[in-house]
């Protein structure tokens, strides 16, 4: 690879830094009793809101339905994606430096992995809290599950809740974006595959 290719692989590789600096996903929730609605953050290593006491408010609406509180000392994960980071920025730094493009798409097939378990691990805590409801809730309504979405809008009892990335994972698109464009543009011309 020319030293463009590497300079956009390394920027690639440190594109994920956004992730340690904005909120990679975020839910709103609004109501009549929460006009100005609610916006839970999720950062890759921790849990916070728009204002000091969102969490709180979330656990106070969750006790109400039966759903576990939420807390980031039950999420294992926020411990250890922030080493998952820093692990893809390093080796991606080191691939640019060694130019290889077999190396570049290697790397841009594990961020991809490590996006899409990312995404499951996610899918999967929204169901265990939608679902796994404490039967001696304040509020119960048969049949129904408390599921916020994972991507999009859904109508929850009187909340309406929203669920969409937030600028933490403009990093990891631009890091899959600008590998792609590195494999691409390194590859070889036809006549010197023959």
């Amino acid at each position: 690879m020319i030293a463009y290719h590497k300079g956009l692989m390394a920027f690639a590789a440190l594109s994920l830094g956004l992730l340690f600096l904005f909120p990679m996903w975020k839910i709103y929730l609004e109501a009549p009793q929460y006009p100005e609605g609610l916006e839970l953050h999720i950062w890759v290593n921790k849990l916070g809101g728009s204002t000091e006491g969102v969490l709180q408010n979330f656990n106070i609406l969750n006790h109400y339905i039966g759903m576990a509180p939420i807390h980031a000392e039950s999420f294992a994960e926020l411990k250890v994606m922030p080493y998952i980071v820093v692990f893809l920025m390093v080796t991606g730094v080191f691939v640019a430096f060694l130019g290889k493009r077999k190396l570049v798409l290697g790397w841009v097939i594990l961020l991809m992995v490590a996006g899409a378990v990312g995404l499951l691990d996610f899918y999967l805590w929204l169901h265990e809290f939608g679902t796994n409801l404490n039967p001696q809730a304040p509020i119960k309504v048969p049949d129904m599950t408390y599921i916020p979405p994972m991507l999009g809008r859904k109508q929850l009892l009187n909340f309406d809740a929203l669920s969409l990335p937030s600028w933490g994972s403009l990093g990891i698109l631009l890091a899959v974006l600008f590998a792609w464009l590195v494999y691409y543009l390194s590859s070889k011309p036809k006549a010197a595959l023959q």
